[in-house]
């Protein structure tokens, strides 16, 4: 006797639906948050070198004054850029 549309259960079917869909966000999720990571080390990367430059371009100025401003921004450009990182990384964990 051939089995009716009744007699087929679609529980299998939406399990393994369900189980395979949440594989995939799984997978999304944990290469979304690489992602995330290589863009946070890139931006902190990036600011660091720009703090670098500055400084040394402050520091060969022969005025005493455009040195000292030139190393305060440079040293506020490391805080911040650290400190914004550091708080990206903790919300992509």
């Amino acid at each position: 006797m051939p089995a009716t549309a009744e007699d087929i259960s679609p529980e299998p079917l939406i399990n393994a639906t369900t189980a395979g869909l949440r594989e995939l966000n799984e997978r999304i999720v944990a290469e979304a948050k690489k992602a995330g990571n290589v863009t946070v080390d890139l931006y902190e990367s990036t600011f660091r070198t720009f703090a670098d430059y500055t400084e040394k371009v402050g520091a060969a100025s022969p005025i005493d004054l455009v040195s000292t401003i030139t190393s305060a921004q440079a040293n506020l450009t490391r805080e911040l850029s650290g400190g914004y990182a550091k708080a990206a990384r903790t919300l992509l964990k």
